[in-house]
Parts: structure tokens; C-alpha cells; sequence
């Protein structure tokens, strides 16, 4: 996977320190599509919230949320920063009920806000976040209860629902080999 990375800072994108209502948030989503676009290379995006003050669900839902939505699956959105209490509850919010999951991490740490993963595709997401990229013969490895079918098939709904990037490589067999990547 090209390994390059982008950071979005969103105070740029703004024309205050307050992201407030769905007009603004369509205006800022505006900048936002014509930044990802300007950087067809980029496959994760590093989302700052550096000197915003606040942000509204309503602005949230319009803006980074509907971005992830946009892209989900080819590109990947996460907050790198430690985010201010009430905006992460606004911004899980709004990704929630948008069924967009979002990363959040500190220190190395993470946190899932909006859409949760299934208590069946829990342990195959943990595993894909504590590495750069992901097998199903790697998580089987870890995992001997579990088949290639049914680790593929957890992978795939975790690609499908927006908590992991993927790309397709050539396997030993000369078939085609899954690599899921974390968005970080």
C-alpha cells in the first residue's frame, strides 16, 4: 500500500474556530473533497483539530463525517491528536448515526468512535490495528479456531464497513491475496 500520508488541517478549511450548522459544514466539506482530490496519491489522511474551538453534529455529520463516508474503502480518515471531550462526543455522534466508524488515536492507542464492529468481527479488527498490515492467514495464525474462509470474510465486512483500508496482491498460489491495512 502506498504509504503516504496527508494531514488535514481542518482550522485551514474554516472560516472561524467554530464548525456550527450544516451550511457551514457543506461549505467546509466543499474544501475538504477539493483537498483529497488534489492529492490522488494519499491514501490515509491525518485529521488535525488544531485551534478549532468547537464543533456541532450538524457540522460534523456534513464535514469529516460525510468525507470518510465518501471515501470508505479506497481512503482512510483518523484523528491522530488528543480530541477535546465534547467535539469527540458531537463528532461520534454524528458518525454514529451516519454508521461511519472513525479511529482516534493517543499515544498509540485507540479508540473507535460511530459505527462499533460486531462482537464477531471485534477480535480480527484488533488484530488488524496492533500491525501496519493484515492477513487472513496471519490472523488464522494467532487464531487456530477460526478458518482462512472465516478470517477472509471478517476482513472483507471490516473493509466493507469502514474500519480498514485494503489492497490486492498476487499470492504464492497465483490467486489473489487481501492485505488489509489500519487507517493510521
Amino acid at each position: 500500500m502506498n504509504e503516504i500520508r496527508a494531514v488535514i488541517n481542518l482550522r485551514n478549511l474554516m472560516s472561524s474556530p467554530d464548525g456550527w450548522g450544516r451550511s457551514q459544514g457543506r461549505e467546509v466539506y466543499n474544501r475538504l473533497i477539493d483537498f483529497v482530490e488534489s492529492k490522488p496519491g494519499v491514501m490515509i489522511f491525518h485529521i488535525a483539530l488544531a485551534d478549532v474551538r468547537r464543533i456541532d453534529f450538524s457540522f460534523a455529520s456534513e464535514t469529516l463525517i460525510e468525507l470518510a463516508r465518501r471515501y470508505r474503502g479506497n481512503k482512510g480518515f483518523c484523528f491522530i491528536d488528543p480530541v477535546d471531550k465534547d467535539m469527540l462526543e458531537n463528532l461520534d455522534a454524528a458518525a454514529e448515526r451516519k454508521q461511519q466508524p472513525l479511529t482516534v488515536w493517543n499515544d498509540g492507542e485507540y479508540k473507535i468512535i460511530g459505527l462499533q464492529p460486531t462482537k464477531g468481527t471485534i477480535t480480527a479488527l484488533e488484530f488488524a490495528l496492533k500491525h501496519k498490515e493484515a492477513r487472513a492467514s496471519e490472523f488464522v495464525s494467532t487464531n487456530p479456531n477460526i478458518s482462512i474462509a472465516n478470517a477472509s470474510m471478517k476482513f472483507k465486512q471490516l473493509w466493507n464497513q469502514g474500519f480498514l483500508l485494503r489492497t490486492e496482491n498476487v499470492a504464492d498460489s497465483g490467486g489473489v491475496e487481501y492485505v488489509y491495512h489500519r487507517i493510521k
